[in-house]
């Protein structure tokens, strides 16, 4: 079912200040930028061999990313795992009693489908599913 980790997920408040760090103290370059307008998010890429690190930034208060970072702070919020079939991948989580925050894959950055598992249900994990062309 699942390839490899696409990519992991990180909250920040100020995605300039991260992106710098990843570039001038790791080394990352980051590749991309783009605004997600339905997820509230700002997301920055930065990949790392076969995976990424994407940086989210929220663009409104009461976005998911907001309200992660008032709860928990700023840090790592999910990790995706990339599937070939998404629709068959959520169809089989669900038959095995997975609970499941997206019953139907929505838009993602970077032009992936994507869905998210309630953490309930992968030991307190968010997990994002994700398939790319």
């Amino acid at each position: 079912m699942v390839k490899k980790i696409d990519h992991i997920g990180i909250a920040v408040k100020d995605i300039e200040k991260a992106v710098e760090f990843y570039e001038q103290i790791l080394g990352i370059e980051c590749t991309g930028r783009e605004v997600v307008e339905e997820q509230k998010v700002k997301v920055a890429f930065l990949p790392v061999g076969d995976s990424e690190v994407e940086l989210l930034e929220s663009t409104d208060e009461e976005g998911p990313i907001a309200k992660f970072i008032e709860k928990k702070g700023e840090g790592i919020q999910h990790i995706a795992f990339r599937v070939d079939d998404i629709e068959q991948t959520l169809k089989e989580l669900k038959d095995k009693g997975v609970r499941l925050i997206d019953e139907k894959p929505r838009y993602g950055a970077g032009g992936a489908k994507i869905a998210f598992l309630h953490p309930k249900s992968t030991n307190g994990v968010l997990i994002e599913i994700s398939e790319r062309e």
